[in-house]
């Protein structure tokens, strides 16, 4: 009896909490936890939910899209804890008076350490996303002593060939972002840009290689998007890195910097060099076969001076939890200076029939602005949909200046001449995006208009010696005008089920494009319409692996670097200029990837590309004037089959290593010259890189390159291999380390070789280049960030333009 008695007071008291709510109003909490790097939602977060006493109330998981909800709450003040393996755990207060959606809630990955014994979760450096691949260079030492462009040896689908110019699965065709956004730095000189852009400085390497439909269609492999250290939190921080590079090289300074109070965050990069490299020999030869057979032997010398620098600062302002707005102001430049000699010989039936010296003193330089404001609105009932009005302009300008004077002359009666380029493109863009969550369906929708105005002023002026005065030559020079609107409107889907992701949709774009040679008075005016598709699905196993399968069509639009029909005429045995005919291409990709992530991260994407009207270099021999013409054509049809493996492994807690390759087969064939004209091969690529990391903050390195032939319609170029060797020092950890690099200690010069052929000619390039070299650097990191920032989830992307070519 006293036991039952015992259990009804007992049963009294746990239900009376019961009776004495009933009545109450009851709310909902409910929010979504997401990575504080990446933005994305995290699935299987462990939220916990206590009083304000820290009595545990209820537990749920996140689900795949990472939400979680709490019904049938009474008003009270509550805390929320989310914690998960390999991330730092997360507390939030909430005061609950009323149903609360929290909306996005940032979690940050994890690195502790209790006593003397560093527990550290590793930090995957390869990450793989249903549309893309990042590479976390935060997570690479070798980030502390690199610029951009080395770290790209390494990174999983791109490699740097011998003229440091950069391929997206051994192509050319795609576009550089920082942040997300095009930047006049990128369309002019990527490669000196990014070779004096400390690698300390960037976040991340994304290679987006299925681009959705809300990317414009332009960029034949892919979007390349430099992310970087933008540090989202309170308080202010920032990195600063010196080096030295030599022979070949010079000081370089880089560095970047956040700092927030309140709702205002400041952000900020900067890089620059002073670079000159000795003289170095070149060669040429060209044999041709048509009317009387000809040989042609040029041997040049090289040396020049430059320098170059870039700034950006972004402002980013949280008016209140729904509205916010961002802007970014860049500005970067360059210039050149370079003196070239040329000695020439032309024999014909075994005699010399023209031979002449020629002094060629020459500036190159340029400068680039770009401007970018962005307004986002969120709403109440879902803070995950958006809607954001952006505006950006850009605008850059390359310059050209060459005096040539010729000497020891044999039938060359060319007079002295003077060339002058000036090429400028201009930009606006208006865009206006909306991101609609349903469950786990996300729908986007956008348009956008972008204005381009190209223009450029050739002159060449020819020495008289009557008047002993350089004169400008009418049926040399010309005013270039090229205008080019491109319209677009896009929607795309994405769902997530438990092991399955989807992404679909279609973009229509109509580009007008208007050109006018205001010295000969013509004009010609083309339209073009596309509507491209874009498909991607990822299908995820339990063994931390992924499937990926993707199509895609992209355009490949000419710009002003091959519109520009500037004759380059400082050899005067070869000339080269754009093409203002030209007109937009399309291609189809087609690509299936695999990735694993666990001890060891795997990587490999097989892909299928074909081609028409593909716009590509075409070099034609004039046997009238013994001159080689250069310049583009919408001539290619091609296809290429490609593979790329990436793995990296841990081989011991201190010694790892990573291997990134690549193999391709090309087949390419167009009209030159109205000839048919047939080019295929295999390419190949292939880097290796292996630490170890001793006592006391020591760590030494050391990366294999492997470069094979590079492919186009009328040539190719040699394979070669380089070695370096780095050695790191922590000198105060996490703050100051130094390192030190020798690159090819065993070769001072590399022969750049190039093979081109044509229906009646052949011909190899010869440049030599300084191999061997050192890098000494400094790396400095200062400061301590707090509390989650917003930034806008949606801005300008303009991918939709061919980038330009490298620099000589």
């Amino acid at each position: 009896m006293k036991l039952k008695f015992l259990l009804l007071i007992l049963f009294c008291f746990l239900i009376a909490p019961v009776f004495a709510q009933e009545g109450k109003a009851l709310f909902t909490l409910q929010g979504i936890t997401a990575d504080s790097a990446s933005k994305q939602p995290l699935s299987f977060i462990t939220v916990n939910l206590r009083t304000e006493a820290k009595q545990l109330l209820r537990t749920v998981v996140t689900k795949t899209d990472g939400t979680f909800k709490f019904d049938k709450l009474p008003s009270g003040k509550y805390v929320l804890s989310m914690v998960s393996v390999g991330f730092n755990p997360k507390t939030v207060a909430v005061n609950l008076t009323g149903s609360v959606n929290l909306g996005s809630i940032a979690i940050s990955e994890q690195t502790t350490q209790l006593k003397t014994v560093a527990i550290t979760a590793d930090r995957a450096i390869i990450k793989q996303d249903v549309d893309k691949l990042t590479y976390d260079l935060k997570a690479d030492p070798d980030s502390k002593s690199s610029n951009v462009l080395d770290m790209m040896r390494k990174v999983p689908l791109l490699s740097v060939d011998g003229d440091d110019n950069i391929l997206l699965k051994g192509n050319s065709g795609f576009r550089i972002f920082v942040n997300g956004k095009p930047s006049s730095m990128m369309e002019r000189d990527p490669k000196n840009i990014l070779k004096s852009m400390p690698a300390s400085t960037i976040q991340s390497i994304e290679v987006i290689t299925n681009p959705s439909s809300k990317y414009d269609a332009e960029g034949m492999a892919g979007i390349i998007n430099i992310v970087t250290n933008k540090k989202i939190s309170g308080g202010y921080n920032g990195t600063i890195n010196l080096s030295h590079v030599f022979p070949v090289g010079g000081p370089r300074l880089g560095g970047s910097f956040t700092s927030k109070q309140g709702k205002l965050e400041l952000t900020g990069y900067f890089g620059g060099n002073i670079a000159n490299s000795p003289q170095v020999l070149n060669s040429i030869t060209r044999l041709t076969t048509s009317g009387t057979p000809t040989s042609l032997n040029q041997n040049n010398t090289a040396e020049w001076d430059g320098k170059n620098g870039y700034a950006e600062i972004g402002i980013n302002y949280e008016i209140d939890s729904l509205n916010l707005i961002s802007g970014q102001f860049n500005i970067n430049g360059n210039n050149q200076d370079g003196i070239n000699t040329q000695s020439s010989v032309l024999n014909e039936a075994g005699s010399v029939t023209q031979a002449y010296d020629l002094y060629n003193n020459n500036t190159a330089g340029g400068k680039g602005i770009n401007v970018s404001l962005n307004y986002q609105l969120g709403f109440k009932r879902n803070k995950q949909q958006l809607l954001t009005f952006s505006y950006q302009y850009y605008t850059f300008n390359n310059t050209q200046d060459a005096a040539l004077t010729a000497s020891n002359r044999v039938n060359y009666t060319t007079p002295d001449y003077l060339q002058r380029n000036r090429g400028e493109s201009s930009e606006q863009t208006f865009q206006v995006d909306y991101v609609h969550p349903v469950k786990k369906l996300n729908i986007e929708a956008g348009l956008k208009a972008i204005l381009r105005d190209n223009n450029s002023d050739f002159q060449y002026l020819g020495y008289n010696s009557v008047t002993d005065n350089f004169e400008a030559d009418p049926s040399r020079s010309n005013k270039f005008d090229n205008n080019q609107n491109v319209f677009g409107a896009y929607n795309s889907y994405s769902y997530n089920l438990q092991n399955w992701g989807f992404k679909a949709g279609a973009r229509i774009e109509g580009t007008f494009i208007d050109a006018d040679f205001t010295s000969t008075a013509s004009q010609l005016s083309k339209n073009f319409f596309n509507v491209v598709p874009s498909v991607s699905i990822m299908r995820k196993f339990k063994n931390s692996s992924s499937l990926n399968l993707g199509f895609t069509q992209r355009i490949q639009r000419p710009g002003i670097f091959q519109l520009n029909p500037f004759v380059d005429r400082s050899n005067p045995n070869f000339e080269s200029s754009g093409n203002p005919d030209l007109r937009p291409a399309v291609s189809n990709s087609i690509q299936l990837g695999y990735s694993r992530s666990k001890k060891a991260s795997l990587n490999l994407m097989i892909g299928y590309n074909f081609f028409d009207d593909l716009i590509m270099p075409v070099v034609v021999f004039d046997p009238t004037t013994n001159i080689t013409r250069s310049s583009f054509d919408n001539t290619g049809k091609a296809r290429l089959f490609t593979f790329n493996g990436n793995i990296n492994y841990p081989i011991t807690k201190k010694w790892s290593s990573s291997f990134n390759g690549r193999i391709a087969h090309g087949r390419v064939q167009g009209v030159v010259n109205g000839e048919l004209v047939k080019n295929q091969g295999f390419m190949y690529g292939a880097s290796l890189n292996s630490g170890y990391n001793f006592e006391q903050g020591w760590r030494v390195s050391t990366n294999v390159f492997l470069n094979g032939p590079n492919l186009s319609i009328q040539g190719t170029s040699n394979p070669y291999a380089s070695v370096s060797f780095t050695v790191n020092k922590d000198v105060v950890k996490d703050k100051l380390s130094f390192s030190a690099t020798v690159n090819n200690p065993f070769s001072e010069y590399r022969n750049n070789i190039r093979d081109s052929f044509g229906p009646d000619f052949t011909q190899t390039n010869i440049n030599r280049t300084y191999f061997r070299g050192f890098t000494a650097s400094l790396n400095y990191r200062f400061g301590k960030l707090k509390d989650a920032v917003k930034k806008n989830k949606r801005g300008i992307s303009n991918d939709d333009v061919q980038g330009a070519p490298s620099g000589n």
